[in-house]
């Protein structure tokens, strides 16, 4: 493997928790059920820590920087705050579920 500022344990972490492809981020972001409300610019929608995922999500490994890091123990870190460590897939309440799913996180897709 080469070498990478971002360490086996984080890289396989963030992929744990953000269990949403970016396909399914950005379509998501584009819904009426999104807790921004829908943009006039759908790209914009979000706030800077879900663009954060995004841009992690589209890079390689090799790729990721600084910047990129801290948005994935930042993402690590919430998702596993309010979910735990070993989360089984529950329902929760709307505003739950929908603050993880701008994280990258249904908490309804089943896990495996």
């Amino acid at each position: 493997m080469a070498d990478t500022p971002v360490d086996d344990q984080l890289w396989q972490d963030f992929h744990d928790v953000v269990n949403m492809t970016s396909r399914e981020l950005h379509d998501w972001l584009r819904t009426q059920n999104s807790t921004m409300t829908t943009e006039e610019l759908p790209d914009q929608a979000g706030n800077p820590l879900t663009h954060g995922v995004l841009r992690v999500l589209a890079k390689r490994r090799t790729d990721l920087d600084a910047e990129d890091l801290a948005v994935m123990e930042q993402v690590v870190a919430t998702v596993r705050a309010l979910r735990g460590e070993d989360p089984d897939p529950e329902a929760g309440d709307d505003d739950w579920r929908h603050g993880l799913m701008d994280l990258g996180h249904d908490p309804l897709k089943p896990t495996g």
